[in-house]
């Protein structure tokens, strides 16, 4: 039987699959099982896969139903003690399941291991990800005590650099397929309430921001978003978690102003403690829709430049 198992969910990812799978199939280590779930793909992706030889892949259709569940469903497939997750659009480099093996066998009565990223944001401007825990070097180790105070400005892990002890994500029932948007940090705040993150800043994968057919096109007043509130009573006694969400909270906060919907803008703003903000987000959430677009065109066009600018 293998160690691992690599869950990688599929919606129609032509352009990008091959990479991915490739990416895998190069790991330094071996000894792992690939679980593909076709979530009702409509393009090529599925003739793609089945071009590749490696004995290792197993594809599974189902009907499309979202990531989460395509994710859960493949952990429900899984033969191994582990899961590792990837994106059909991210990449791994050679070493991701040897980092992530590593800390596995350095502590192995953990639950969830993880290693530092690359954001590609365009073809020009590559960047890793920006944390504290980053100032320990670039081949430190450990348990992390405070995930949420190493992740206000890029979270500590992404839905393609994470490996969790399948008994673990089981029972915290996996990821919520009832959201569309902020799967991904609902899971990861049900996860650090419950155990510490072991983490590496050894860089192993890239995130692609730059992949086709990304969630992030739909717009905002579609999308079901991850209640922030439903952690109140956790951030009233967790002032790092508090200020996590209350980022959160302002991120979302200016998306809904650009699109017209101050309702929810209200709403989330209502929710900030500003002493939780830097004066930039203090002085954007104060700008109208227009100068915010046009920020945010700025800031597209410094990052084709290969200069970065955001509000932390």
């Amino acid at each position: 039987m293998a160690s691992l198992s690599v869950i990688i969910p599929l919606f129609n990812k032509e352009k990008d699959i091959v990479d991915t799978l490739t990416s895998v199939c190069n790991q330094t280590f071996i000894d792992f099982e690939i679980i593909i779930v076709n979530d009702g793909s409509t393009d090529s992706s599925v003739e793609k896969i089945k071009s590749l030889t490696d004995n290792r892949i197993q594809l599974y259709s189902k009907n499309n139903e979202g990531v989460s569940a395509a994710r859960n469903f493949g952990v429900e497939k899984a033969n191994t003690n582990y899961v590792a997750f990837l994106d059909a659009d991210d990449y791994w480099y050679p070493n991701h399941l040897e980092n992530l093996f590593s800390l596995i066998n350095k502590f192995p009565e953990q639950s969830w291991y993880a290693a530092a990223y690359d954001k590609k944001r365009n073809k020009n401007l590559t960047t890793p990800m920006d944390s504290p825990i980053r100032e320990k070097g670039p081949y430190w180790s450990g348990e992390i005590e405070d995930f949420f105070k190493n992740s206000y400005v890029d979270c500590l892990i992404n839905s393609s650099s994470v490996c969790f002890r399948k008994d673990f994500y089981t029972s915290l029932n996996g990821f919520n397929s009832v959201l569309t948007h902020g799967e991904d940090i609902d899971l990861w705040i049900r996860s650090a309430l419950q155990s510490n993150l072991i983490f590496t800043n050894n860089i192993s994968s890239q995130h692609d921001l730059t992949g086709s057919n990304r969630s992030s096109s739909i717009q905002i007043h579609e999308r079901k978003n991850i209640q922030l509130d439903a952690f109140l009573e956790d951030e009233r006694k967790n002032p790092s978690l508090k200020k996590y969400l209350d980022l959160n909270r302002y991120s979302l906060a200016i998306q809904h102003k650009i699109s017209g919907d101050h309702l929810n803008f209200k709403k989330y703003i209502e929710g900030i403690n500003s002493e939780n903000l830097n004066k930039k987000q203090r002085f954007l959430l104060n700008r109208n829709k227009n100068v915010l677009r046009l920020m945010i065109e700025l800031q597209k066009l410094l990052e084709k430049l290969g200069l970065r600018l955001s509000s932390f």
